[in-house]
Protein backbone atom coordinates (compact mmCIF):
# COMPACT_ATOMS: atom_id res chain seq x y z
CA UNK A 1 0.00 0.00 0.00
CA UNK A 2 2.88 2.38 0.69
CA UNK A 3 3.93 2.19 -2.96
CA UNK A 4 0.42 3.26 -3.97
CA UNK A 5 0.39 6.29 -1.69
CA UNK A 6 1.49 8.78 -4.39
CA UNK A 7 -1.32 7.60 -6.68
CA UNK A 8 -3.85 7.79 -3.86
CA UNK A 9 -2.52 11.25 -3.00
CA UNK A 10 -3.01 12.39 -6.59
CA UNK A 11 -6.58 11.08 -6.58
CA UNK A 12 -7.36 12.71 -3.23
CA UNK A 13 -5.92 16.05 -4.30
CA UNK A 14 -7.23 16.25 -7.87
CA UNK A 15 -10.56 14.42 -7.71
CA UNK A 16 -13.60 13.76 -5.58
CA UNK A 17 -13.16 10.02 -6.19
CA UNK A 18 -12.93 8.11 -2.87
CA UNK A 19 -9.31 6.98 -2.57
CA UNK A 20 -8.85 5.48 0.86
CA UNK A 21 -7.70 7.14 4.04
CA UNK A 22 -5.66 10.32 4.28
CA UNK A 23 -2.10 9.95 2.99
CA UNK A 24 0.90 11.81 4.44
CA UNK A 25 2.11 15.09 2.91
CA UNK A 26 5.32 13.36 1.84
CA UNK A 27 3.27 11.16 -0.48
CA UNK A 28 1.54 14.26 -1.84
CA UNK A 29 4.94 15.64 -2.80
CA UNK A 30 5.64 12.47 -4.82
CA UNK A 31 2.24 12.46 -6.51
CA UNK A 32 2.98 14.55 -9.59
CA UNK A 33 3.96 11.65 -11.91
CA UNK A 34 0.50 10.22 -11.21
CA UNK A 35 -1.41 13.37 -12.17
CA UNK A 36 -2.13 12.16 -15.75
CA UNK A 37 -3.42 8.87 -14.32
CA UNK A 38 -5.84 10.86 -12.17
CA UNK A 39 -6.78 12.76 -15.32
CA UNK A 40 -7.47 9.44 -17.05
CA UNK A 41 -9.93 8.41 -14.35
CA UNK A 42 -11.63 11.80 -14.54
CA UNK A 43 -11.88 11.47 -18.31
CA UNK A 44 -13.26 7.95 -18.16
CA UNK A 45 -15.94 9.13 -15.74
CA UNK A 46 -16.88 12.04 -17.99
CA UNK A 47 -16.88 9.82 -21.07
CA UNK A 48 -19.13 7.26 -19.39
CA UNK A 49 -21.52 10.00 -18.27
CA UNK A 50 -21.67 11.30 -21.85
CA UNK A 51 -22.32 7.81 -23.24
CA UNK A 52 -24.97 7.09 -20.60
CA UNK A 53 -26.74 10.36 -21.40
CA UNK A 54 -26.92 9.33 -25.06
CA UNK A 55 -28.21 5.87 -24.13
CA UNK A 56 -30.95 7.48 -22.05
CA UNK A 57 -32.13 9.38 -25.12
CA UNK A 58 -30.62 12.80 -24.59
CA UNK A 59 -29.60 14.58 -27.80
CA UNK A 60 -25.85 15.14 -28.35
CA UNK A 61 -26.14 18.80 -27.31
CA UNK A 62 -27.51 17.89 -23.89
CA UNK A 63 -25.22 14.88 -23.51
CA UNK A 64 -22.23 17.11 -24.23
CA UNK A 65 -23.27 19.43 -21.41
CA UNK A 66 -23.49 16.43 -19.08
CA UNK A 67 -19.97 15.41 -20.11
CA UNK A 68 -18.58 18.90 -19.49
CA UNK A 69 -20.22 19.17 -16.07
CA UNK A 70 -19.00 15.74 -14.96
CA UNK A 71 -15.51 16.57 -16.27
CA UNK A 72 -15.38 19.60 -13.97
CA UNK A 73 -17.37 18.03 -11.16
CA UNK A 74 -15.02 15.08 -10.72
CA UNK A 75 -12.31 17.63 -9.97
CA UNK A 76 -14.52 19.30 -7.40
CA UNK A 77 -14.63 22.37 -9.68
CA UNK A 78 -11.21 23.21 -8.23
CA UNK A 79 -9.66 24.38 -11.49
CA UNK A 80 -12.63 26.54 -12.46
CA UNK A 81 -12.13 28.43 -9.21
CA UNK A 82 -8.55 29.07 -10.35
CA UNK A 83 -9.81 30.32 -13.71
CA UNK A 84 -12.07 32.89 -12.05
CA UNK A 85 -9.36 34.12 -9.67
CA UNK A 86 -6.72 34.31 -12.39
CA UNK A 87 -8.99 36.20 -14.79
CA UNK A 88 -9.94 38.73 -12.13
CA UNK A 89 -6.28 39.34 -11.34
CA UNK A 90 -4.70 39.23 -14.79
CA UNK A 91 -7.32 41.47 -16.41
CA UNK A 92 -7.26 44.03 -13.62
CA UNK A 93 -4.38 46.07 -15.13
CA UNK A 94 -2.82 46.38 -11.66
CA UNK A 95 0.67 45.87 -10.27
CA UNK A 96 2.09 42.41 -9.66
CA UNK A 97 1.48 42.52 -5.90
CA UNK A 98 -2.05 43.80 -6.35
CA UNK A 99 -2.79 41.07 -8.90
CA UNK A 100 -1.70 38.44 -6.38
CA UNK A 101 -3.93 40.02 -3.74
CA UNK A 102 -6.91 39.99 -6.10
CA UNK A 103 -6.29 36.35 -6.92
CA UNK A 104 -6.46 35.49 -3.22
CA UNK A 105 -9.83 37.22 -2.85
CA UNK A 106 -12.62 34.63 -2.72
CA UNK A 107 -15.09 36.94 -4.47
CA UNK A 108 -15.62 36.44 -8.21
CA UNK A 109 -15.57 39.58 -10.35
CA UNK A 110 -16.88 40.33 -13.82
CA UNK A 111 -13.80 39.05 -15.64
CA UNK A 112 -13.93 35.83 -13.65
CA UNK A 113 -17.55 35.25 -14.69
CA UNK A 114 -16.71 35.94 -18.34
CA UNK A 115 -13.73 33.56 -18.20
CA UNK A 116 -15.84 30.77 -16.71
CA UNK A 117 -18.48 31.27 -19.38
CA UNK A 118 -15.83 31.16 -22.11
CA UNK A 119 -14.16 28.00 -20.77
CA UNK A 120 -17.36 26.03 -20.24
CA UNK A 121 -18.99 27.37 -23.40
CA UNK A 122 -16.07 26.43 -25.63
CA UNK A 123 -15.89 22.94 -24.15
CA UNK A 124 -19.60 22.42 -24.62
CA UNK A 125 -19.62 23.76 -28.18
CA UNK A 126 -16.57 21.70 -29.17
CA UNK A 127 -18.01 18.45 -27.80
CA UNK A 128 -21.44 19.05 -29.29
CA UNK A 129 -19.84 19.61 -32.71
CA UNK A 130 -18.03 16.24 -32.74
CA UNK A 131 -19.42 12.87 -33.75
CA UNK A 132 -20.41 11.04 -30.53
CA UNK A 133 -17.83 8.33 -31.23
CA UNK A 134 -15.07 10.91 -31.09
CA UNK A 135 -16.57 13.03 -28.30
CA UNK A 136 -16.15 10.38 -25.60
CA UNK A 137 -12.53 9.85 -26.66
CA UNK A 138 -11.95 13.60 -26.44
CA UNK A 139 -13.43 13.64 -22.94
CA UNK A 140 -10.97 10.95 -21.87
CA UNK A 141 -7.93 12.62 -23.46
CA UNK A 142 -8.51 16.26 -22.47
CA UNK A 143 -8.06 15.84 -18.68
CA UNK A 144 -4.92 13.75 -19.22
CA UNK A 145 -3.38 16.62 -21.20
CA UNK A 146 -4.61 19.13 -18.63
CA UNK A 147 -2.93 17.31 -15.74
CA UNK A 148 0.24 16.92 -17.80
CA UNK A 149 0.29 20.70 -18.12
CA UNK A 150 0.04 20.97 -14.34
CA UNK A 151 3.17 18.90 -13.83
CA UNK A 152 5.15 20.76 -16.50
CA UNK A 153 4.24 24.20 -15.18
CA UNK A 154 4.98 23.31 -11.54
CA UNK A 155 8.28 21.69 -12.51
CA UNK A 156 9.61 24.35 -14.88
CA UNK A 157 8.29 27.67 -13.57
CA UNK A 158 9.09 29.56 -10.34
CA UNK A 159 6.55 30.10 -7.61
CA UNK A 160 5.23 33.65 -7.69
CA UNK A 161 4.37 34.12 -4.02
CA UNK A 162 6.84 34.68 -1.21
CA UNK A 163 4.74 32.70 1.26
CA UNK A 164 3.61 29.12 0.83
CA UNK A 165 0.41 28.24 -0.98
CA UNK A 166 -1.33 25.20 -2.39
CA UNK A 167 1.13 24.68 -5.24
CA UNK A 168 4.21 25.09 -3.04
CA UNK A 169 3.85 21.52 -1.70
CA UNK A 170 4.53 20.19 -5.18
CA UNK A 171 7.08 22.81 -6.19
CA UNK A 172 9.22 21.98 -3.17
CA UNK A 173 9.24 18.31 -4.23
CA UNK A 174 9.49 18.72 -8.00
CA UNK A 175 11.82 16.62 -10.10
CA UNK A 176 12.74 17.23 -13.73
CA UNK A 177 12.33 13.52 -14.48
CA UNK A 178 8.58 13.81 -13.76
CA UNK A 179 8.17 15.74 -17.01
CA UNK A 180 9.44 12.87 -19.15
CA UNK A 181 7.04 10.43 -17.53
CA UNK A 182 3.92 12.59 -17.87
CA UNK A 183 4.75 13.63 -21.43
CA UNK A 184 5.21 9.98 -22.37
CA UNK A 185 1.85 9.12 -20.80
CA UNK A 186 0.17 12.02 -22.63
CA UNK A 187 1.79 11.06 -25.93
CA UNK A 188 0.61 7.45 -25.75
CA UNK A 189 -2.91 8.56 -24.79
CA UNK A 190 -2.96 10.98 -27.73
CA UNK A 191 -1.96 8.23 -30.16
CA UNK A 192 -5.01 6.19 -29.14
CA UNK A 193 -7.22 9.03 -30.42
CA UNK A 194 -5.38 9.16 -33.73
CA UNK A 195 -4.56 12.28 -35.75
CA UNK A 196 -7.07 14.44 -33.80
CA UNK A 197 -5.39 13.32 -30.58
CA UNK A 198 -1.95 14.29 -31.84
CA UNK A 199 -3.34 17.67 -32.90
CA UNK A 200 -4.80 18.05 -29.40
CA UNK A 201 -1.39 17.35 -27.87
CA UNK A 202 0.32 19.90 -30.13
CA UNK A 203 -2.26 22.65 -29.65
CA UNK A 204 -2.48 21.94 -25.92
CA UNK A 205 1.30 22.24 -25.61
CA UNK A 206 1.25 25.53 -27.51
CA UNK A 207 -1.56 26.87 -25.32
CA UNK A 208 0.31 25.88 -22.14
CA UNK A 209 3.48 27.57 -23.39
CA UNK A 210 1.72 30.82 -24.28
CA UNK A 211 -0.15 30.88 -20.98
CA UNK A 212 3.11 30.27 -19.09
CA UNK A 213 4.69 33.27 -20.81
CA UNK A 214 1.70 35.36 -19.77
CA UNK A 215 2.06 34.20 -16.17
CA UNK A 216 5.74 35.13 -16.16
CA UNK A 217 4.94 38.57 -17.54
CA UNK A 218 2.09 39.25 -15.12
CA UNK A 219 3.32 37.79 -11.81
CA UNK A 220 6.75 36.33 -12.48
CA UNK A 221 5.75 32.71 -12.01
CA UNK A 222 2.85 30.48 -11.06
CA UNK A 223 0.37 30.01 -8.24
CA UNK A 224 -2.16 27.33 -7.51
CA UNK A 225 -4.75 29.42 -9.37
CA UNK A 226 -2.67 29.70 -12.53
CA UNK A 227 -1.92 25.97 -12.47
CA UNK A 228 -5.66 25.32 -12.38
CA UNK A 229 -6.19 27.81 -15.18
CA UNK A 230 -3.51 26.14 -17.29
CA UNK A 231 -5.41 22.88 -16.86
CA UNK A 232 -8.62 24.38 -18.18
CA UNK A 233 -6.89 26.25 -21.03
CA UNK A 234 -5.19 23.07 -22.22
CA UNK A 235 -8.45 21.11 -22.02
CA UNK A 236 -10.21 23.74 -24.13
CA UNK A 237 -7.37 23.77 -26.67
CA UNK A 238 -7.41 19.97 -26.89
CA UNK A 239 -11.17 19.76 -27.38
CA UNK A 240 -11.12 22.52 -30.01
CA UNK A 241 -8.30 20.78 -31.91
CA UNK A 242 -10.18 17.48 -31.95
CA UNK A 243 -13.37 19.26 -32.96
CA UNK A 244 -11.64 21.00 -35.89
CA UNK A 245 -10.44 17.69 -37.31
CA UNK A 246 -13.34 15.41 -36.39
CA UNK A 247 -16.43 17.59 -36.87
Amino acid sequence: MKSLQPLLAALQFLTVIPAGSHVPQQALGRAMPWFPAAGLLIGVGAGLAFALALLLGLPPLAASLVGVLVLSGLSGFLHLDGVADTADGFFSARSRDRILDIMRDSHVGTMGVVALFAILGLKWAALASMPPGMAWKALVLAPILGRTAQVCSMTLLPYARSSGGLASIFINSRRRSDIYWVLGFAGIASLFVGIPGIAALILGTAAAFIFSLWCMKKIGGITGDTVGTATEVVEVAALCAICALAA
